[in-house]
């Protein structure tokens, strides 16, 4: 296992689900780990306890305290964005401004947030953003909106790998299937249909991506840059 001991990362959205996850695989291997959170404050403070990482309220929306919070972490190691949000259904009847909101979390956010540490990030330094499989595929009907935001991750990273690529600084987009959470939990209304898509018919778990993220973050890392790492069970295949 590698050891992050007195390495420097922020995790975007790190309050539950697979960015708690995140968030106790690097504290529990020494580094300095910080996360934010939008409204999980109790979540939040139960997570810095266990884990003696430092909890961040910032809401990935607002374009100038995402960067401000950023950047107040100096040079970082690794940043981990994993905020996101989900907005599904028809799109005749979707709320617009729900919409949007989506493609601020889950768009704009994650390319201000990645510019905003390259610009004090150390060489060999990690950029790793949590995006979805529904980049690749989306085989239900409502979900435009939502692949639309995870598809735009796939080119920022490409762009962004190339951009960072002579200070070693490595982009990373890791794509998970369905994975038990609050969001979409394993015994939840859709998890019969999503299973049925999948070669291995169960939920990922919370720490399974998170050490896809830790390999990423680590030396064996060093050359897997502008990927897609998918982590879905067979749902894409």
């Amino acid at each position: 296992m590698t050891d992050f001991a007195g390495k420097n990362i922020l995790v975007l959205g790190g309050s539950r689900g697979i960015g708690a996850a995140i968030v106790r695989r690097f504290a529990g291997r020494g580094a300095k780990v910080a996360f934010t959170y939008a409204g999980s404050q109790d979540a939040a403070e139960a997570l810095a306890a266990e884990t003696g990482s430092e909890p961040v309220q910032a809401d990935s929306a607002d374009r100038g305290q995402l960067i401000s919070t950023v950047s107040a972490r100096g040079a970082l190691d690794v940043i981990v964005i994993n905020a996101g949000t989900l907005v599904m259904g028809d799109p005749l009847t979707l709320d617009p401004d729900a919409v949007d909101r989506m493609i601020n979390i889950n768009v704009r956010a994650p390319y201000h947030a990645a510019v905003e540490a390259a610009r004090a990030m150390k060489d060999n330094g990690r950029i790793i953003v949590i995006g979805s499989v529904n980049g690749d595929r989306m085989p239900f009907a409502g979900g435009a909106a939502y692949a639309l935001s995870k598809s735009a991750i796939q080119g920022m990273v490409r762009g962004l790998a190339r951009d960072f690529g002579d200070r070693g600084i490595t982009v990373n987009a890791i794509q998970p299937g369905p994975t038990d959470s609050e969001m979409n939990p394993s015994d939840g209304p859709m998890a019969a249909t999503m299973h049925s898509f999948m070669a291995i018919k169960r939920h990922a778990r919370g720490e399974e991506i998170a050490e896809l993220a830790a390999f990423l973050a680590g030396p064996h890392g060093a050359m897997i840059t502008g990927s897609m790492q998918t982590i879905d069970g067979g749902f894409g295949a």
